[in-house]
């Protein structure tokens, strides 16, 4: 794993508001009877560009056509920015894949772009990869020492020539993928096109998610169920975890031999990364978050110390909502957000970094005014922004600030795709929660607590490592 310089994990970090990021999104389509899918996976994309806004692309293939008539475009900025109208013309195909991404293996470069489409000698594939391989480095050396070249610098590349190595001795790429499935750690959401067939990979313990759709005959791949409402397609079901699943125009046909019996989905799905409109592992994310809320406001009893809810938009509203409903406070939207100040928005230095902030949320003094506020959001990495925005609203006339925190305080790093800083950068690993609170000038702080986990997914098995160091891999 190549970790991002501490300039860049800040600068990144600043321009999403001082968030985590998820690592990128995926998204494979086949249409059986010929339908031209460019502009679907272009759809697809787009709902799923909050996952990753450093690169795009989509690969195309015709079925019926001659093997290796694979295309592709792929480069840096978002997929409106990558892919212009033309260019879906020029991807004609019934059989696509796409990807957005957002580095945390591998720096942000063009060469690091997917789909990584590769010719080789029984044919041609284009792959795409959400997550991380935590052996990545040991099988590089490997395929290196095979006389394996690598263009880029991004674990893709790792697990694409993987399965290229024992497609060249099994009879199928089914049989390659599963091959190749039994040397890779970490979390993974992975898609293989192949000239005929798209394949579906999930790591055997969950952690990235990756869902099953379908409209009429055509089937649908992505990583959450709103790319696939997208398109017009229903969620039919989560690929499972372990399972290899084959898309033809013969219809699925699914592998279950490399599942277990353990599992651990990524928690901050559910806090953070996904959509709120999206189902994953049959729960919903609007609701995981308004339960998180709920859990908030019962640790605190009365909540008689504050007169209004506020969240931080857009990740901390659907929780204060939840509060509010729990407490019987009135919920309030404090901040006006500036939506185009986007992905491209990140500054060299810190006084600029501390400029983005007031660029990017200003606050509704009618309704902060003379309140006492508690306020929601859905983490604390570093602490430098929460610190602003509560300078913000004490400057609009808010009489009290007491901030509550949707998750448990981020303690460890995170191995598997997510951007987590290591723990010297994190704020809880170095400080209490009072010493926190001082920091950012807080009246009051709590965060959810680990055991109201439950309270938000049910029963669902977690990867928490990031909150409680028990990392499944």
């Amino acid at each position: 794993m190549t970790n991002r310089s501490e300039n860049e994990v800040q600068d990144a970090g600043m321009s999403g508001m001082e968030k985590l990021h998820e690592e990128c999104g995926v998204f494979g389509i086949f249409a059986p009877e010929g339908e031209q899918v460019a502009k679907e996976v272009y759809y697809g994309l787009t709902a799923l560009q909050h996952r990753g806004q450093e690169s795009a692309g989509i690969s195309v293939c015709d079925t019926s056509g001659p093997k290796g008539n694979l295309r592709t475009k792929k480069g840096m900025g978002l997929v409106s920015e990558v892919i212009a109208p033309r260019d879906l013309s020029e991807l004609p195909g019934n059989l696509g894949v796409g990807h957005v991404r957002y580095s945390t293996t591998g720096g942000s470069i063009p060469e690091n772009a997917q789909p990584i489409a590769m010719n080789y000698i029984k044919g041609t594939l284009a792959l795409v990869h959400n997550g991380n391989l935590t052996n990545a480095q040991e099988l590089k050396e490997r395929q290196m020492l095979r006389g394996q070249a690598h263009v880029t610098t991004s674990d893709t590349e790792v697990l694409a020539y993987e399965i290229i190595s024992e497609r060249v001795k099994t009879g199928s790429i089914e049989e390659a993928v599963r091959n190749a499935m039994g040397r890779l750690k970490g979390g993974y959401a992975v898609l293989v096109m192949s000239p005929r067939k798209l394949i579906a990979v999930r790591d055997p313990f969950g952690i990235k998610p990756l869902v099953l759709g379908k409209r009429e005959d055509t089937y649908i791949l992505a990583s959450e169920s709103a790319a696939i409402s997208a398109v017009g397609g229903t969620l039919l079901r989560d690929v499972r975890p372990g399972e290899i699943l084959t898309v033809t125009e013969g219809g699925i046909d699914s592998d279950l031999s490399m599942c277990r019996n353990t599992e651990a989905h990524c928690i901050f799905e559910y806090i953070y990364f996904a959509r709120s409109d999206s189902v994953i592992d049959g729960i919903e994310v609007r609701q995981a978050r308004f339960r998180a809320g709920e859990a908030l406001c019962a640790a605190d009893g009365d909540p008689g110390f504050a007169d209004l809810v506020c969240g931080v938009p857009d990740s901390g509203l659907i929780a204060a909502e939840g509060y509010a409903h729990a407490s019987g406070l009135p919920f309030a939207i404090a901040f006006q957000k500036n939506s185009y100040i986007g992905r491209s928005f990140i500054k060299p230095t810190a006084k600029e970094r501390q400029e983005a902030v007031h660029l990017k949320l200003s606050v509704l003094k009618s309704v902060v005014k003379g309140k006492r506020i508690v306020l929601i959001d859905d983490s604390i990495v570093r602490g430098t922004t929460m610190r602003q925005i509560i300078e913000m609203l004490r400057a609009a006339g808010a009489r009290e600030v007491h901030v509550r925190i949707s998750s448990p305080p981020f303690l460890y790093p995170c191995y598997y795709g997510t951007d987590v800083p290591s723990s010297g950068q994190l704020i809880a690993s170095q400080h209490t929660p009072e010493q926190i609170r001082e920091t950012i000038g807080a009246d009051s702080l709590r965060y959810l607590a680990l055991t109201d986990l439950r309270q938000m997914v049910g029963d669902l098995p977690l990867c928490a490592a990031c909150f409680d160091n028990r990392y499944p891999v």
